[in-house]
């Protein structure tokens, strides 16, 4: 989830809808000042009054007349200042890498305003600052496993204790294979971050071509399986895939690229998640739109409460149900569904949790000629 991040959360907006006068606010910093210079005004212009009547002489209606507008101006300076004076500590300590602090948001002014903003701001610092967190420790996680292993291979083979036949060399293998895909993942959120990757559309058979997403996924999960026992990765080759196609000569017009990486994150997260001996089905059908076309992809797992689905694609997201079904599973880095919601935003579609009777729906809708290339 930027991702999305994050869809539904707290925004410090204006906070000036739907305020009388027009829109100006009774208590914001223009009507403060406004009342400071009519206030000044009328306390110079009712001493000048009495000054005529009582024959005061006009220096002591100045010198007075002066010391109310001072006081008054320093009342509604400190009043302007202290915020902003606690403000700027907040910022100091934030810079500092600090991001507990926040600002009291108990005024009703542009100050207020700017208080919420630091503090959504610091918010967002904090989650970002956990999910670094987060990050370093998944990959050191992934990374130490394969690297002992293959380390143990080639010592082993080193050492004289095993020789270097196929299968300890196909042994070797998985554990490079397994570190080229947690690289093709960091290439991945570096992508994501950068956010300047070319659309190459073109126009192919969706039937065919998701055919062979499924069957690469299946390839996948066989070798994966003949790792050894704790690597880490899930192995689940009882689950079922099951490809609807529905007319089967129906075209797309995408990045076959991009939209591999949709598919293949979100088999994966369904796979990771289906009940023993599951169901995953991969559908598309043609969208409202021409050349649009909406895929799905359904799982009989536990499914995504409500309250869970706009934080479904967010970064390093594990959702409500943190630990999958499948054995030898575990969570991932948290960054597939990311990738996808990414993929599908680069070509103007959508991507979102849907309502379904059993496990977890996940709908793609692409608009067929992408609204932006970059």
């Amino acid at each position: 989830m930027s991702a999305g991040r994050q869809a539904a959360r707290r925004s410090p907006g204006p906070r000036d809808t739907g305020e009388p006068w027009g829109g100006v606010r009774p208590f914001s910093i223009k009507t403060k000042l406004g009342a400071l210079v009519v206030t000044s005004v009328l306390i110079t212009t009712g001493l000048s009054v009495i000054a005529v009547h009582t024959k005061t002489e006009l220096r002591f209606i100045t010198v007075f007349s002066m010391i109310a507008t001072l006081l008054i101006t320093q009342f509604v300076a400190h009043s302007l200042t202290a915020p902003l004076d606690e403000m700027n500590a907040v910022a100091r300590s934030i810079s500092h890498g600090d991001y507990t602090r926040r600002v009291r948001e108990n005024r009703r002014d542009e100050l207020g305003d700017l208080a919420g903003t630091i503090n959504h701001m610091a918010d967002d610092l904090e989650a970002q600052d956990r999910q670094r967190k987060e990050l370093v420790a998944n990959v050191s996680h992934e990374l130490r496993t394969p690297i002992a292993g293959l380390r143990a291979v080639l010592e082993n083979i080193v050492d004289g204790v095993t020789e270097a036949d196929p299968e300890t060399m196909r042994t070797a293998l998985r554990q490079t294979e397994r570190l080229g895909r947690l690289v093709e993942t960091l290439l991945d959120l570096s992508r994501l971050d950068n956010g300047v990757v070319p659309l190459r559309t073109r126009r192919f058979e969706v039937w065919p071509y998701l055919s062979g997403v499924l069957k690469e996924a299946n390839m996948v999960a066989s070798a994966r399986a003949g790792m050894a026992t704790g690597s880490g990765s899930h192995t689940r080759t009882d689950v079922h895939l099951h490809l609807d196609v529905d007319p089967l000569d129906l075209t797309a017009l995408a990045d076959p690229e991009r939209i591999h990486q949709v598919v293949a994150n979100l088999i994966d997260n369904a796979v990771k998640h289906s009940p023993p001996h599951g169901r995953v089905t991969v559908r598309a059908r043609p969208g409202a739109l021409p050349d649009s076309l909406e895929l799905e992809v359904i799982d009989e797992g536990p499914g995504i409460p409500r309250s869970e689905w706009h934080r479904v694609f967010e970064r390093f997201n594990r959702g409500a149900v943190t630990r999958p079904h499948g054995p030898g599973s575990d969570g991932g880095t948290g960054l597939g569904l990311a990738i996808a919601r990414w993929a599908v935003d680069l070509h103007g579609g959508r991507i979102g949790v849907a309502e379904s009777e059993r496990g977890c729906r996940i709908l793609v809708t692409l608009p067929g000629l992408p609204t932006t290339t970059s």
